[in-house]
């Protein structure tokens, strides 16, 4: 008789089943916080996920050359530590873009909230996301995701990269983006060559003011006095009274010779006449430059203080107008103008989400939770007291 009988078939499949449960039991906090991440990643990135597209688009902001003195100034010294031209400008537009003043913009132009809502997206991209509201602010934490604006040193272009669910609308955020920014550059160019002629055009209109009034005042004083050159004037009456005295004094000769030689001389008397009227005319021509009330040299003063401010003025309005035209010309030296360097693209396939990439990703990062949790643990337990 058989001592070890054989076992029934029928007990066959209980045992298998009691292996596999102490199999997973053994396992099930592997499986539970590495296993079953991996495979809903895996699920949601190879059947769930939408499609991303991403449009790319590059552009410089440039000056017209300028011509820069070979002189090593202080200034120049200064300038060539500054940005180079253009970039500062490129920064200013690079932050416009990330604003939320272009998102605004987005939203009023081509409604930029309905495309990042758009129907291809699943339920875990779209806007709104799962947990956040539908706020502007909302929008616009979304916005900086699927916006992505920066400089590349090493080429030295401004690049925008945007993302969305269909080709059309990842071009057409671009686009508008590159069109907003050219606008911005344009304005700000605008205003720095307004403000700089406008400044200068009042200082033109200032100094055309005085130098009028200038004109104004000495027309006056010289219609007031009677006088249109008292300088001059003066030059003149001196002249005359100094001829008259040479005459005189021609004449008084002439009279002493006579009262030496002929003292009878019928002609004495008429001469002496004539002697006395050139010495009142002398006298009267004496009293019109240096009179006390009414002479040319009393009158001379006045004169010449409106003419110092006349000719001041003039300057000043030489000046001002040479500065004006500077300013025009520093103006044009110092318009920037965007170039688009590479136009916004319309892409013909997704690239995002990297499907297979994000899963390995979710699997290493869980396993090597696991691993530290796993780690941790072990380091506890045999470090607690045995009871």
């Amino acid at each position: 008789m058989n001592a070890n009988p054989p076992i029934p078939v029928e007990t066959e499949e209980p045992v298998s089943h009691s292996a596999l449960a102490r199999w997973l039991r053994k396992r099930r906090w592997f499986l539970l916080f590495v296993i079953l991440p991996t495979l809903l990643s895996a699920i949601y990135y190879g059947l769930i996920a939408a499609d991303i597209y991403i449009s790319e688009s590059r552009f410089v902001i440039k000056s017209p050359d300028q011509k820069r003195s070979q002189v090593s100034t202080l200034a120049n010294l200064v300038q060539t530590t500054g940005l180079s031209g253009g970039q500062e400008q490129t920064n200013e537009v690079l932050t416009y873009v990330r604003s939320r003043d272009a998102l605004k913009a987005l939203e009023r132009n081509i409604a930029v909230r309905d495309k990042f809502a758009s129907s291809q997206a699943d339920i875990l991209s779209r806007f709104p996301q799962p947990l956040a509201g539908d706020s502007f602010e909302s929008l616009f934490r979304y916005y900086g995701k699927m916006v992505e604006a920066r400089m590349d040193s090493e080429t030295g272009t401004a690049t925008i990269k945007v993302k969305a669910y269909t080709p059309q609308d990842a071009f057409t955020i671009n686009k508008q983006l590159l069109d907003l920014s050219e606008g911005l550059v344009n304005r700000l160019s605008g205003r720095a060559q307004s403000k700089a002629i406008v400044e200068a055009q009042k200082q033109v209109d200032l100094a055309m003011q005085r130098a009028t009034a200038s004109r104004v005042a000495l027309a006056q004083y010289r219609n007031a006095q009677s006088l249109i050159d008292p300088s001059k004037q003066a030059v003149g009456v001196l002249e005359i009274a100094n001829t008259m005295i040479g005459e005189r004094a021609a004449l008084q000769a002439q009279l002493d010779l006579m009262q030496r030689l002929t003292p009878n001389n019928p002609s004495i008397p008429a001469l002496r006449n004539r002697i006395n009227a050139i010495s009142v005319q002398i006298a009267s021509q004496d009293s019109r430059v240096v009179g006390n009330g009414g002479g040319i040299a009393s009158k001379l003063g006045g004169y010449e203080n409106l003419l110092v401010e006349q000719e001041f003025s003039t300057e000043s309005l030489n000046a001002a107008n040479a500065a004006l035209v500077q300013a025009r010309a520093e103006a044009q030296r110092q318009q920037f103008y965007l170039e688009r360097v590479v136009g916004p693209n319309t892409p013909d396939m997704p690239l995002l989400p990297k499907r297979l990439m994000n899963i390995l990703i979710v699997f290493a990062a869980v396993t090597c939770l696991y691993f530290i949790a796993w780690m941790f643990l072990v380091g506890v337990l045999e470090h607690a007291p045995e009871d």
